[in-house]
């Protein structure tokens, strides 16, 4: 009797022995995971989310990119002119683009930036009167158009509304290489000075 109970004590402590050590085993193993989940949760949201990147790295991304702006004047009914881009291109010519505001409480229909020449009266409510002025060369450079008089440049169709903004672009016969400074000029509005830069 007594040796089987010493043979049935055995095999209870051994068989509680290795229930243990599995236990623990498996316990480890879990411990680990879940230590490994908590840095991966903190990372998470600054990878996925970009929550933690600096103005820079935005930039890179593309985030929080804004207009780099070579002029702005303000003057006739109350009109801000921003020009953005002054790019000369491999073609011969230069394309000024960027954006008009309308500060006023008037719709506004561009009816002087036109041009007084007749042929641009078929142009409307544009870009077509602008022009560059290169001061060192004394030359006026006026909007490129097709054979049938049509700017190539901006159109405003429907006008600007009070407190609404418009892209625009004007396209130009290139000044000399040399020529890197120019005032861009339409209607009432000041001379505004601008830098051209090479395109690509």
């Amino acid at each position: 009797m007594s040796i089987r109970r010493s043979m049935t004590t055995r095999r209870a402590m051994t068989a509680v022995a290795i229930t243990t050590g599995l236990v623990l085993t498996v316990v480890g193993c879990g411990g680990g995971d879940g230590g490994d989940d908590k840095p991966d949760g903190k990372s998470s949201p600054t990878s996925s989310g970009k929550r933690g990147e600096s103005p820079a790295e935005k930039e890179q991304d593309g985030q929080g990119a804004t207009d780099k702006v070579l002029a702005e004047v303000k003057g006739e009914e109350s009109i801000t002119l921003t020009v953005t881009s002054a790019v000369r291109d491999a073609g011969g010519f230069v394309t000024v683009s960027g954006k008009v505001t309308n500060n006023g409480g008037k719709f506004w229909a561009a009816a002087n930036w036109r041009g007084e020449e007749r042929e641009l009266n078929k142009n409307g409510s544009s870009v077509a009167g602008a022009n560059l002025i290169d001061n060192e060369g004394k030359k006026k450079y006026l909007v490129l158009r097709d054979t049938e008089g049509r700017c190539l440049c901006t159109k405003f169709t429907g006008g600007v509304k009070p407190s609404q903004t418009a892209d625009w672009y004007a396209q130009f016969p290139a000044p000399p290489e040399a020529t890197t400074k120019v005032d861009f000029q339409v209607g009432a509005m000041p001379p505004a000075p601008i830098e051209l830069s090479e395109g690509e």
